[in-house]
Formats: structure tokens, sequence, C-alpha cells
């Protein structure tokens, strides 16, 4: 899993202990956040989505595995339990880095 840049681990990490300042340092200003089918534009609208999935559902994460697609794209893949509906999901989380930041995150 070492093959993750810092960028990403650092997000992961932040966002899986529900630290939204650190996690929102790893953003490009024009970032663009993609989850269940909705796109969120620029801080303050990635902040209010982290600060919404954070309080929403109680669940535990768990990387299972990352790939690298090309020199800016790298796929993390999470495996999450608990009380959302389903119980159980694998979810990918595709970002798009430039500069050491977040461009893009599409989760699917």
């Amino acid at each position: 899993m070492n093959m993750l840049p810092t960028a990403i681990t650092s997000y992961l990490t932040a966002h899986t202990t529900r630290d939204l300042d650190a996690a929102m340092g790893w953003y490009a200003a024009d970032a663009e956040v993609t989850d269940e089918g909705k796109t969120y534009h620029g801080h303050d609208e990635i902040r209010a989505w982290l600060d919404r999935s954070a309080s929403e559902y109680t669940y535990t994460t768990e990387l299972i595995g990352a790939r690298r697609l090309d020199d800016h794209t790298y796929v993390a893949t999470h495996h999450l339990e608990g009380n959302f509906p389903g119980g159980t999901v694998d979810l990918d989380f595709t970002f798009t880095l430039k500069d050491d930041k977040i461009t893009q995150l599409v989760i699917a």
C-alpha cells in the first residue's frame, strides 16, 4: 500500500480521524469531490460534505487495496462497515493530484 503519495495517505488519515482542518489542507483551492452522484466544488462545499459525511453514519474503514493509474491518478480501495444502508461496502477513492494537492476525488 506504500505506493500512495503522502498527500493521499495523510488525507485519508485525517478523513478517518475526522480532522477536517487537516483533511482540507490537502485539497487544492479549485478541487472537486464526487460522492453518491453529487459533485462538490471548492473548499466551502467540500468542507460541508466532509462535515456531513462524518456525522451522518458511524462506520469503520480499512484500506484493502491501492494502485497507481498514471502519474497523477491513484485509487485507494476501502472496505467500510457501519450503520449505513447495506452495512458493508467496498469503495474506490480515485484521487487526482497536482503539485501534492488533491484536485479531484471520486468515490464510487
